[in-house]
């Protein structure tokens, strides 16, 4: 007989769990009361870890799927708007040493590749400035919508920064309310299995047994279903990335009008760097290092020096990073989501992006029964597989190009073993032609495509070769972009108001819903 899947358990909530349960069952929603169950068993006693307050502008997309009101997201989970990071000392370590990652794209993208023109012209400009409007936004302090912008619709591309205790209590009651998600408050005591090695059913202190045909691992760092249950183990890259440890700061702003960042601010240091991540309330400041390199209590020193005097009295929170990811992320009928699967240092928010892009193949591809459920298995794997390579591979990006020298961990960075192969042959390619959009970024939804490859490799002064002809057969086009890069640039800059005045009459009067 076909085995049809139609009870999806996720056990874990925070921030992978609700998510997740979220983006399943609003695409399953008329299935919902008609034998399809979406159901989360969640521990009244695990804490949410929190780290990832950085987002992408996927979750835009994904919580307007989910129903969410962006108005009362911004109410509610304490967001801001983030508009890219600036990456400051990574590579000379010089005061003035700065570059922004926007989140939108360079002028006129698909029709012509701006970084040979900018290249050829010693451009006094930034790469970041010549070619898209952000960077100036972001340094006049402003939002990248207006009252009159929709809830979801944007001038400026963006995303978000939130406070993670916050957004999974919100989400979870979206996802009870509003998407007819199952909560059951229990401890899971038990993973009980099939003779075929499938998960059966977990059993709970409180609540019993719970049997599915589908389970999510969102349990975290534990990874109780895909490692403790299923025997998959983790795949560590602290080879290529060296940071193991952060240690984190909520910092009070000095008064309830300061102006708050619309993007992270990325802050290198002798062994590792800063993260500076403004919400409505606070900011989250982390130092992430590499314990090999440097002592706590040394990098320590270095984040309250960072912070200054508002870090008197205050305590830092340790967070251990295993870099790596599982060796399989959906095996059997168990497929691991969120910290279960993996985790990366922070520098560009992946964690919460990973977590949607998973949840949508689940839920866009949901086996109709356990006959099929093995070749859904296979292209999750090889896609996951694909983003988490390519998700390592930029990261490192950000070290290989770093001329600082001061230290042996921006040394150590730099060493030819600790580059992947791939990015070894990607930086030899991008010597002689620059990355483009049509060239080796050729899998649906990148999460960082070539435009963020472009922003980082002439951020930190790479430099590629110049073909004249080339440039000669597009320099009207590229003449046309920056003219009308420049005119975006000047009207963004004249008519968005300050982040925290949109902030705070969003929270007063709301968006216009869609």
């Amino acid at each position: 007989m076909v085995q049809p899947v139609r009870n999806i358990v996720i056990v874990g909530g925070g921030t992978a769990g609700w998510l997740t349960a979220g983006i399943i069952a609003a695409r399953h929603r008329s299935r919902i009361g008609s034998g399809f169950t979406v159901t989360l068993i969640e521990s009244p006693n695990t804490p949410i870890i929190g780290v990832g307050e950085g987002t992408w502008p996927t979750l835009r997309t994904t919580l307007s799927r989910m129903g969410v009101s962006e108005t009362d997201f911004f109410r509610e989970c304490d967001a801001a708007f983030k508009q890219g990071a600036r990456f400051a000392r990574w590579t000379s370590g010089a005061a003035d040493d700065g570059y922004y990652h926007p989140l939108m794209l360079p002028q006129n993208f698909g029709q012509v590749n701006l970084a040979p023109h900018w290249l050829a012209q010693d451009d006094p400009d930034s790469f970041c400035d010549a070619v898209c409007a952000q960077g100036r936004i972001c340094d006049d302090g402003l939002a990248p919508k207006t009252m009159a912008t929709a809830e979801y619709d944007a001038l400026a591309n963006y995303a978000y920064h939130l406070d993670a205790g916050k957004f999974a209590p919100f989400l979870q009651r979206h996802c009870c309310e509003k998407l007819g998600v199952r909560h059951i408050l229990a401890d899971v005591e038990q993973v009980l299995m099939h003779d075929n090695g499938d998960i059966r059913a977990v059993r709970t202190t409180q609540a019993g047994e719970v049997e599915g045909d589908l389970f999510v691992d969102c349990t975290g760092f534990k990874a109780l279903l895909i490692e403790g249950a299923m025997g998959v183990p983790f795949r560590d890259c602290n080879d290529i990335l060296f940071c193991d440890t952060a240690l984190a700061m909520q910092v009070p702003y000095a008064a309830p009008d300061c102006p708050i960042a619309s993007h992270t601010i990325s802050t290198a240091q002798s062994a590792g760097w800063i993260w500076d991540i403004g919400t409505q309330a606070r900011r989250g400041v982390g130092h992430v290092f590499s314990s090999s390199h440097i002592s706590d209590d040394h990098a320590e020193r270095e984040l309250r020096a960072y912070i200054g005097p508002a870090a008197d009295g205050l305590n830092a929170r340790r967070i251990k990073i295993r870099s790596g990811h599982r060796e399989t992320f959906w095996k059997g009928n168990c497929v691991a989501v969120g910290l279960s699967a993996g985790f990366l240092e922070p520098l560009e928010a992946s964690a919460i992006v990973l977590i949607e892009l998973s949840a949508k193949i689940i839920a866009e591809q949901m086996p109709a029964c356990r006959e099929v459920m093995d070749i859904v298995a296979a292209r999750f794997n090889a896609t996951a597989h694909y983003r988490w390579g390519r998700i390592i591979d930029f990261l490192k990006l950000h070290y290989v190009l770093t001329k600082r020298t001061d230290s042996d961990f921006w040394r150590d960075n730099v060493r030819i073993e600790s580059i992947p192969d791939r990015l070894q042959e990607l930086l030899l390619l991008w010597r002689y032609q620059s990355p483009w959009f049509h060239d080796e970024f050729d899998r649906a939804e990148e999460v960082f495509p070539a435009a963020s490859y472009q922003y980082v490799l002439y951020g930190m002064g790479f430099r590629t070769e110049v073909d004249p002809p080339a440039l000669a057969r597009d320099a009207h086009l590229a003449d046309r972009a920056r003219r009308e890069n420049a005119a975006a640039t000047a009207k963004l800059c004249a008519g968005l108001p300050r982040h925290r005045e949109l902030i705070d009459r969003i929270v007063a009067h709301g968006l216009q819903p869609v």
